[in-house]
């Protein structure tokens, strides 16, 4: 079994700055694509950025050079600077990752249980 723990949500006022963190554990041979994903009230989950195990990174057109996600191999953690916050940023984040728990297996998706951010005044 594998775990996501996510951390750091909270109410933030507009401009504000948070960082969100997601620690993975459990049987865990290795990690491919982690990210974070989130769902706004009345809307579908849509995603925010991914990482690759290589650094390589995509950011929704939303979030550019507001958001920067990156990620520690060594720990298994997935973390995201979000910088210049808005009202519509106002969402549960979900962490994400691919995973796998020998060189046989294949690459399983994981979700978070959520952390929520609430961007108001």
């Amino acid at each position: 079994q594998v775990q996501l723990v996510e951390s750091g949500g909270g109410l933030v006022q507009p401009g504000g700055s948070l960082r969100l963190s997601c620690a993975a554990s459990g049987s865990i041979f290795r990690i491919n694509l982690m990210g974070w994903y989130r769902q706004a009230p009345g809307k579908e989950r849509e995603l925010v950025a991914t990482i690759t195990g290589d650094g390589t990174t995509t950011h929704a057109d939303s979030v550019k050079g507001r958001f920067t996600i990156s990620r520690d191999n060594d720990k298994n953690t997935v973390s995201l600077q979000m910088n210049k916050l808005k009202p519509e940023d106002t969402a549960v984040y979900y962490c994400y990752a691919q995973h796998r728990s020998s060189w046989s297996s294949p690459y399983l998706a994981k979700w978070g249980q959520g952390t929520l951010v609430t961007v108001s005044s």
